[in-house]
């Protein structure tokens, strides 16, 4: 009963390994120029970021809100860079999965420059 388990297993092992190698990473390369596209598209992003994080009527919000309705405001730049990535023929997944790393990080630094605001505010050192 024991080696028909052990037979059993090494089979099933075996046709793990085979379909493994069917899902390995296949190397892409992308242009100079599209490299480029990306590149200014992610700064206009940041632009307007930083640009919505210097109004007033932020200011006087609670953090969270008003980083999710800086981050909404930009959203349009994002869906530029989408733009870029799919007319470039870049798989939609890998373009959607590096537009989610990019908003996420802009979504944590963002909140974590608005908490610092309001603290600084609340505390008396800002007006």
């Amino acid at each position: 009963m024991k080696q028909l388990f052990f037979i059993a297993m090494l089979l099933f092992t075996a046709n793990t390994f085979a379909a493994e190698e069917k899902n390995e990473w296949q190397n892409t390369t992308l242009s100079d120029g599209l490299i480029k596209k990306i590149q200014e598209a992610q700064y206009q992003y940041r632009k307007c970021v930083a640009e919505e994080m210097q109004k007033p009527e932020y200011q006087t919000l609670e953090s969270r809100d008003s980083t999710g309705k800086i981050i909404k405001h930009c959203e349009p730049s994002l869906a530029k860079m989408r733009e870029i990535y799919i007319a470039e023929k870049v798989p939609a997944e890998i373009a959607d999965r590096h537009l989610k790393k990019m908003r996420l990080q802009t979504v944590r630094s963002t909140l974590q420059e608005m908490m610092y605001a309001e603290a600084a505010r609340k505390s008396g050192q800002q007006k």
